[in-house]
Formats: structure tokens, C-alpha cells, sequence
């Protein structure tokens, strides 16, 4: 087992099996995600590196600032790693958190509207943001950042509620 499944979270256990819940997409972040982190670790580095140059009674300061940086920039990747967003024939629902699991879920009925939002550096990279607007304004499925193939993924969850039947068929 890798350190990378070790600390996935467990998308199954919040399945409703019984009820023929099933999967359509597990949507993990963008490696963009994870820009903000890696400069961390980076700077984190060379003020380690930095304190083998400096004069020792400042010294402390510096290993100090790397631990800091170091700590941030390990929690903000393992944050961005366990955050899910999953598409199922009957839902959506977000999976997040460190310490502490969140979960939040929307039945399919009750998305009004997905707005995507790809900022210039989104479409140079190809991510993009989700904005779900529903009955209910206060919810933890609001904004779904650092999305890949956002298009194709607003697909996927139109093509799902068109065939619950929970919106109308077209006619032309």
C-alpha cells in the first residue's frame, strides 16, 4: 500500500450500496493545487540551507522559519490530497479534511445550477472551478476549487441528472 492510498479518504464507506448507489467520478485536485505548497517546501529548503551560512545566534531564526514553512507546505498538500469531490448516480458529495472528516452531500434534485469558472492561469493549466448554486445557499458544496477537465466533468453530472429523470427532456 502506498502513502498515497494510505491517506486517501475512504470514498466507499459513505456509499449507499444498499440502494444502488454507484460512483461515476472521483474527482481529485488539479496538480495546480499543489503549486502553493511545493514553493513553501521550497523556501522551507533553502532556509535549512540558509542556516548552515548564517551567523549561529540567528541561526535559530532560520530553522525556526523552515520548520514553519515545512509544516504548512506538508499540511496544505496532505489537505489538497484528501479532498473529494464525488459524482454518483443519486448525488454529490464532498469528502475533506486533515484531522477532522467534513462531509458534505446534495442530492441530484436539488442542484439549481453549476457555474464554471476557469481563470486565466485555469485554462493555461486546464482546471477550472466549480460554483453549485442550490435550494439550500449555506452548504459545503458551494465552491469546488482546482477542478481538471472541469467541462468535461459539468457533463458528467448534467448527463447523470438527465438520466434520473430529474429534469425534463428537450424538445426541438
Amino acid at each position: 500500500m502506498s502513502l498515497a492510498s494510505a491517506t486517501a479518504p475512504d470514498i466507499a464507506q459513505h456509499l449507499l450500496r444498499d440502494e444502488g448507489e454507484v460512483i461515476v467520478d472521483e474527482v481529485t485536485h488539479h496538480w495546480a493545487a499543489y503549486l502553493r505548497p511545493a514553493v513553501e517546501g521550497v523556501l522551507a529548503l533553502a532556509a535549512l540551507l540558509g542556516v548552515a551560512v548564517v551567523d549561529t545566534r540567528i541561526g535559530w531564526l532560520l530553522l525556526l522559519l523552515a520548520c514553519a514553512l515545512g509544516f504548512h507546505a506538508a499540511w496544505r498538500a496532505l489537505a489538497a490530497h484528501r479532498d473529494r469531490f464525488v459524482i454518483t448516480n443519486m448525488r454529490v458529495f464532498r469528502v475533506h479534511g486533515v484531522l477532522t472528516s467534513n462531509l458534505a452531500t446534495m442530492p441530484l434534485s436539488r442542484i439549481l445550477d453549476i457555474t464554471v469558472v476557469k481563470p486565466f492561469l485555469g485554462r493555461m493549466l486546464g482546471y477550472g472551478h466549480f460554483v453549485f448554486e442550490s435550494a439550500a445557499q449555506e452548504q459545503g458544496l458551494r465552491d469546488i476549487r482546482y477542478v481538471a477537465r472541469p467541462y468535461q466533468r459539468d457533463l458528467a453530472i448534467q448527463r447523470v441528472v438527465q438520466r434520473s429523470g430529474l429534469r425534463g427532456r428537450q424538445v426541438n
